[in-house]
């Protein structure tokens, strides 16, 4: 499952890094676009007729995903070609540019880009220009910076180079960061090492001094590291997904709608309901135990024997309307299983488990007469290696952009420091989540950064590790929020942080904005340790 926190303003808007309009291939004979039985057939691409965000038509390049017959009229399955898929959709053969569409290869299965076989048919080769692999999204990086590892001896062999050779930010760093301790030094290439002990000068506001510095490259982005499709599966409770087994089906929504308490939701992905439901006009669930029926007489008679009018599990926060309750995915298993199929309807890059035991799942409730109404939630292994706070993260979309997804991120970072812990969550991020998180990341750290008081005159000082700690964000994301700021600056021998009016103003602006907040006083939270329970 993804992370999908708040909408981004235009939904039909592009993924990052993508360039410019799609263009339609180059113009055919009508004749060919047809299939020798004369239909248009899966995988063909052309380009399909669509309103965008201004209200505008526009003929984006699409893929034919599926075609089905309905009272004698046929509809079109199509993929947006560098849209998201959550703007897949059914269109007629008047939205159809027929004039210009690529017929796919007659290869049965096409590799993906790691080589893997894929399952759906084979589209046209399209030219990627080099202005889209230049046009990715790239982080202002005032200062170039090298991470230089001392390894134990047993580790020193690597190929290639000494074991002091600096790493340079293409070098992948695995996540097993606990099976040996390196010291980590800060190398500049053409300037002093700045003191890892004392905190630097300060100038003009901020001075900061780091202990670790993780490097992203001029077109890398620390948040998006999924750079290919995992080798194997891994073995701890991680709901990231390999993409190798996306098929026709598992691309294409399935479902058309679903009703949840007082409100229709339009599912956005594909979600593993039962076959039987996928055919449905609308999916009813209950909202205080999700689960589904097959109408609405199904659903009237199931609330007459539900008796929840809560999440289960324990209440963990309270605050006016505001709850959080705390659900062990193996003690409430069928609940768990049923919160993920829901998710799944609004996540697109994450797998679903039905083994949920790994798992904690933290739902956040609105009070009213009736119940606590679910919001959204966010998941988290009960042990985690690569110490993830976050698995899954989702707001409901009539909950969206009304400030809950941050609340949920608070909320995430709030037992991380209960637990004593720095948390980062489950890479990769989707667009929305990638864009919650930052926004987060950035109002929180300049928040301690204007903090910052003076004392006997001198400029305010403060180093990386001590910014994680009051935070309980992890340091990777401290630096590369700095990075994407553009706040880290290399001055007379010291890294330093320069705030700027406008960066002060917006964050200034947007706090007024926020006005929902988590108050720890209300958090009645202890944290176990899973390691030394011989049974989750």
């Amino acid at each position: 499952m993804a992370e999908v926190v708040s909408p981004v303003p235009g939904a039909g808007r592009r993924e990052p890094g993508e360039v410019g309009r799609a263009r339609g291939p180059p113009v055919a004979d009508p004749g060919a676009a047809l299939s020798p039985q004369g239909e248009i057939i899966e995988g063909c691409r052309l380009p399909v007729l669509r309103r965008n965000q201004d209200n505008e038509d526009e003929w984006p390049l699409a893929e034919i995903l599926s075609v089905k017959d309905i009272s004698g009229r046929k509809l079109f399955y199509v993929h947006y070609i560098d849209f998201n898929k959550r703007l897949d959709e059914w269109v007629t053969h008047e939205r159809l540019d027929l004039k210009k569409i690529q017929f796919p290869k007659k290869e049965a299965k096409t590799p993906t880009k790691n080589g893997l076989p894929g399952s759906r048919p084979g589209s046209p080769e399209r030219e990627v220009p080099a202005s889209a692999q230049a046009s990715g999204k790239t982080l202002p990086i005032p200062v170039q910076i090298t991470l230089r590892f001392n390894l134990p001896k047993e580790r020193e062999a690597i190929p290639g180079g000494e074991p002091d050779q600096p790493l340079s930010s293409s070098s992948c760093l695995q996540p097993n960061h606990r099976s040996t301790k390196r010291k980590v030094e800060v190398v500049s290439p053409a300037t002093p090492v700045p003191s890892e002990t004392a905190p630097a000068s300060v100038f003009p506001q901020v001075t900061v001094s780091s202990n670790l510095v993780f490097s992203t490259g001029p077109g890398q982005d620390s948040q998006d590291s999924s750079d290919g499709i995992p080798s194997a599966p891994r073995m701890t409770g991680s709901l990231v997904s390999d993409r190798s087994h996306d098929d026709i089906v598992t691309r294409m929504k399935n479902i058309e709608c679903i009703e949840l308490g007082r409100h229709r939701l339009k599912p956005w992905y594909f979600s593993p309901y039962p076959q039987e439901l996928t055919t449905l006009p609308v999916l009813y669930l209950c909202e205080f135990c999700l689960k589904y029926g097959r109408s609405l007489k199904c659903l009237q008679r199931h609330l007459t024997k539900c008796d929840l009018r809560h999440p289960p599990g324990n209440e963990i926060y309270r605050k006016g309307t505001i709850s959080f309750f705390e659900i062990d995915g193996r003690k409430n298993k069928s609940y768990s299983q049923n919160l993920c199929l829901l998710a799944k309807c609004f996540l697109d890059h994450k797998t679903l488990y039905y083994d949920t035991d790994p798992f904690l799942f933290y739902v956040m409730t609105e009070y009213d007469c009736k119940g606590f109404h679910i919001v959204g939630y966010f998941s988290k292994e009960k042990e985690s290696t690569e110490d993830y706070n976050v698995a899954c993260i989702l707001t409901l979309p009539p909950y969206q952009r009304r400030g809950y997804g941050k609340l949920l991120i608070e909320f995430s970072y709030e037992l991380s420091k209960v637990e004593g812990k720095t948390g980062t969550p489950e890479k990769p991020l989707s667009d929305l989540g990638l864009l919650s998180y930052r926004s987060y990341w950035s109002q929180t750290i300049l928040e301690i950064l204007m903090g910052l008081k003076s004392e006997s005159g001198e400029r305010p000082q403060i180093t990386i590790n001590e910014i994680s700690e009051i935070t309980s964000i992890k340091k990777e994301d401290v630096i590369s929020t700095l990075q994407y700021l553009n706040l880290i600056n290399y001055y007379k021998g010291q890294y330093i942080l320069t705030l700027s009016e406008d960066i002060v103003d917006g964050h200034e602006r947007a706090m007024l904005k926020r006005l929902l907040r988590i108050d720890s006083k209300c958090l009645h939270f202890t944290p176990k340790d899973w390691s030394k329970r011989g049974k989750w």
